[in-house]
């Protein structure tokens, strides 16, 4: 082998493996192993508050819609039977409940109870005229407007009945 031979050949020799030439038999070494599990454990660390911020919030906007669709099906419910529904909210329970007639219990009758799942939040106020039960009568009207505010940690929505339209909203 002439030297001109061997200086050609002497580079791929000595070179060593880089990171994409490894054998299919080569592995990760323990240095780069924990490096990886190291930079997952911090973003994971950097994301929980956020994803735990986004849940909570996400709980509380789901609760207040089932209470503006809980306060509507009460309603239509009064248009269409022409009976009065009544709408109760518990704050030591957590719960709405939508009673026809007004009287004993009925097989349609609906408790939602809100400190469950999925929602698992509270009813920190309820108030309608002085009470936390609304009553629509035979013509979808309620008898007063009111709030119910519902909390989950820090975050809070006010869900908010019109005694003139008789439709609720979240704000």
């Amino acid at each position: 082998m002439s030297s001109d031979e061997l200086e050609v050949r002497r580079p791929l020799l000595v070179r060593r493996l880089s990171f994409f030439d490894r054998s299919p038999l080569a592995a990760f070494s323990l240095l780069e192993l924990v490096i990886v599990v190291a930079i997952v454990g911090v973003v994971t660390a950097m994301a929980m508050p956020r994803y735990a911020g986004a849940m909570t919030n996400y709980r509380v906007e789901t609760a207040a819609r089932r209470i503006v669709t809980d306060l509507a099906r009460a309603r239509n419910e009064s248009r269409q039977r022409s009976i009065s529904v009544s709408v109760t909210f518990d704050k030591a329970k957590h719960t709405c409940e939508i009673r026809t007639k007004g009287g004993a219990a009925q097989p349609e009758d609906e408790l939602t109870y809100l400190a469950n799942d999925p929602y698992r939040v509270k009813i920190s106020s309820a108030k309608f005229g002085g009470d936390a039960v609304v009553i629509f009568d035979g013509y979808g009207q309620p008898d007063s407007s009111g709030s119910i505010n519902v909390t989950a940690g820090s975050v809070t929505k006010t869900v908010v009945l019109d005694q003139n339209t008789g439709k609720a909203t979240v704000q």
